[in-house]
């Protein structure tokens, strides 16, 4: 067994990252200033989209995509039960009402079917979210919503590298939405990004992202005077700083090389823990690009334990892990807000019951990889 705790997700941050953040500290530009407007427009040309508007999480990006897109009381959005909670949050914060669908078995992700038999005269957008960093199906869904005339946004948090039939993820929706969170695939410790080829939903966003007001900090403080503001909104604070995007520059400079590295772990996995009695991921797509963010195993009954009592046995091997998700319509609030109970999404339960996401990170080495993997086959042969 480890001597050390490994932790799960811990992120890949390296000598560039470091003196990029000292030096932000010494210009003096902390908050939002000329790195993120560089981070965003890096960000935006790795993904070939329009515009681009860096955020403070992916979560106020979501938030400011349903208040772009007119969201009204009432209004409703139709979004995985299989999900993170910030998905359906963002629809009671912008005043609508979650209506969840299931999720395909295999992928985890939405089912298009069910999005379909979801869609009332209230529905005003879908939610999809790419989970693990496996595309959607998206070609249904667009039919769908432009059948519909329904909006798309697309919960990337997962899904930086992801691509769908040749195209990017984030940019086949009206907008994509992504996350820099601590665990992810691109890292600013906290942060996030929304991306969209429609130039009126960019500016409201950005307008939105700090207070309402119609210039945002570097603007008004920069080297060109003084900038008087207007405040057009009655806005949020979701703005990312320059400490943040001083990560994020070097962390998407060297993405493929971390996707490399990822790459080598998960199919070190696939071989490795392939006759065990567990569920592994399905295949990878081959008309598309899966992100590789989490490899999520599935403990069932014929393991021997449960998926507790693995999570258990994992974290006293000094292995960390995580679950994504728990079925989010039985989660208490959602519950008890729209009535739901046990069996009205059956895949997306089976899934939160079983799910195991393992560590998947460019800082795993060669000996971290065989500890989970030895980790694995103890709790399995020890059947509790």
């Amino acid at each position: 067994m480890r001597k050390d705790f490994l932790i799960f997700g811990s992120p890949l941050l390296e000598e560039p990252e470091i003196l990029e953040v000292l030096d932000s500290l010494r210009s003096g530009w902390i908050g939002t200033g000329p790195k993120t407007h560089k981070f965003q427009d890096a960000f935006r040309e790795y993904k070939g989209a329009k515009y681009a508007v860096a955020l403070s999480s992916c979560t106020a990006a979501l938030h400011l995509a349903l208040e772009v897109i007119g969201l009204k009381e009432g209004d409703e959005v139709i979004v995985p039960a299989m999900t993170f909670a910030a998905s359906a949050n963002t629809v009671i914060h912008a005043g609508g009402k979650p209506v969840f669908a299931d999720c395909d078995l295999a992928t985890h992700n939405i089912d298009p079917s069910d999005i379909r038999r979801k869609i009332t005269s209230r529905t005003k957008a879908i939610m999809v979210v790419h989970m693990a960093g496996r595309a959607c199906d998206m070609d249904p869904i667009m039919e769908i919503a432009r059948e519909h005339s329904l909006k798309v946004i697309e919960d990337a948090a997962h899904a930086v590298e992801t691509q769908y039939k040749g195209r990017k993820i984030g940019t086949i929706g009206d907008i994509g939405c992504f996350s820099f969170y601590v665990t992810k695939n691109l890292v600013t410790a906290e942060g996030g990004m929304a991306i969209t080829d429609n130039e009126e939903y960019a500016d409201r966003m950005r307008i939105l992202s700090l207070h309402g007001m119609s210039a945002d900090a570097w603007k008004r403080y920069g080297d060109e005077g003084y900038k008087h503001y207007d405040v057009v909104e009655a806005g949020y604070k979701y703005n990312m700083t320059d400490i943040q995007a001083s990560l994020g520059l070097h962390q998407l400079a060297r993405i493929e090389e971390h996707a490399k590295r990822r790459k080598e772990i998960w199919e070190r996995y696939m071989v490795e823990l392939r006759g065990l009695p567990l569920t592994l991921p399905a295949p990878l797509p081959s008309d598309g690009r899966h992100a590789l963010h989490l490899f999520t195993i599935l403990v069932g009954d014929e393991a021997g334990v449960s998926r507790d009592q693995f999570l258990d046995q994992m974290t006293k091997r000094n292995i960390g892990t995580g679950v994504h998700f728990r079925a989010l319509h039985l989660q208490p609030y959602y519950r008890t807000l729209l009535g739901h109970k046990e069996g009205d999404f059956p895949n997306a339960e089976q899934i939160g019951d079983r799910t195991v996401s393992i560590p998947l990170s460019a800082k795993l080495t060669d000996l971290d990889v065989s500890d989970v993997i030895d980790a694995i086959q103890g709790v399995l042969a020890s059947g509790k």
